[in-house]
């Protein structure tokens, strides 16, 4: 069995939700393409992202996928590390920040969806197209649709995934998310009622997502915790006051600060939503519309010595361009249904 194929079919004990099966999808298609196989295998579970342990003197970073039309290497904001009174000050603005989006989540209309539908998210993304081993570059723009199944299952496929346009992976074809176990409702197979369901006091939700979180060798929980928060508001829909639960818990995690500007893959500038943790590799940002504060999109960043990225470097960005629910897999939605 070839390596790619071994990322496709094997599980482990450490893979991560569906959901963040687009963090690995450079991976994938780069050893595809080694292969000369690009007519694909049935992808299996996703494996685990990769994260680059690394001392904790070194900037922290992001989490490896999507990303550029470009080939880049840049620090976060150009700022110096943040300490004492100003790291004070901007969690405080960041947790001021994620309360008021949460007002504006509980404030949404709410969408039911039924166990026989599909969860819709059509994003536009650019992912690492460089060595696994060596630099970041940055691929082009292309578009990702993900059909997410809302059925409790348990399920083997719980989603399908479909790209497009230049370094998208398999273009055009309707692949399934697919699981060697099949997976009931829950953190790796997130479907509406198994959200409706969860706790919306902040403070125990942010207990149970401590539960659920698996963190990865080096990653610190509350790490994990902002990782699974980011993948969870991204790519499902739930009623609006668990989306304000999931902001609130968010702003309860020690390390959240706010960059006052951000920009996603679509161009579109926000205020952005990051958690610091210095012994760790990755850094994600969540992107948030000044105005509505809607979730618009992330970027993902990266150091790792041994791959000569001693600069956090952009790894990866989406925008969030439309979320609907439909009754198919691969049927799009009349962009009146969406939101």
């Amino acid at each position: 069995m070839s390596e790619a194929e071994e990322l496709l079919t094997t599980p482990a004990e450490w893979d991560l939700p569906p959901e963040r099966h687009r963090h690995f999808k450079d991976v994938l298609m780069q050893q595809i393409d080694q292969d000369r196989n690009l007519s694909v295998k049935t992808p299996g579970r996703p494996p685990a992202r990769r994260r680059f342990a690394r001392p904790a003197v070194l900037v922290p970073l992001a989490s490896a996928a999507l990303a550029g039309a470009l080939l880049v290497t840049l620090s976060v904001d150009g700022s110096a590390p943040t300490t004492g009174s100003a790291l004070s000050a901007t969690a405080a603005g960041a947790s001021v920040t994620l309360n008021r989006i949460a007002t504006a989540a509980m404030a949404s209309d709410a969408i039911r969806v039924r166990d026989d539908q599909f969860v819709y998210v059509r994003e536009l993304e650019r992912s690492n197209k460089g060595s696994f081993s060596g630099p970041v570059r940055l691929g082009a723009l292309h578009t990702e649709e993900h059909w997410t199944a809302q059925d409790p299952g348990p399920l083997r496929v719980t989603g399908w995934l479909r790209s497009s346009g230049k370094d998208a992976i398999m273009p055009d074809r309707l692949i399934p998310i697919e699981t060697t176990d099949a997976v009931p409702a829950g953190v790796y197979h997130p479907t509406y009622r198994w959200l409706a369901a969860l706790p919306t006091d902040p403070d125990a939700l942010l207990r149970r997502l401590r539960e659920e979180a698996r963190p990865v060798e080096g990653e610190s929980r509350d790490q994990a915790v902002f990782s699974l928060i980011g993948d969870l508001i991204s790519g499902t829909v739930m009623p609006p006051a668990n989306a304000a639960a999931f902001y609130r818990a968010a702003a309860m995690l020690p390390g959240v600060r706010e960059i006052p500007d951000a920009v996603d893959a679509a161009g579109r500038h926000g205020i952005a939503i990051t958690l610091d943790d210095t012994g760790f590799a990755t850094r994600d940002e969540w992107i948030f519309d000044k105005g509505t504060l809607a979730l618009l999109g992330s970027r993902y960043y990266v150091t790792d010595p041994d791959r000569g990225i001693t600069k956090e470097t952009l790894s990866g960005t989406s925008a969030v361009m439309e979320t609907a629910v439909v009754d198919a897999k691969g049927e799009v939605p009349a962009r009146a249904a969406s939101r």
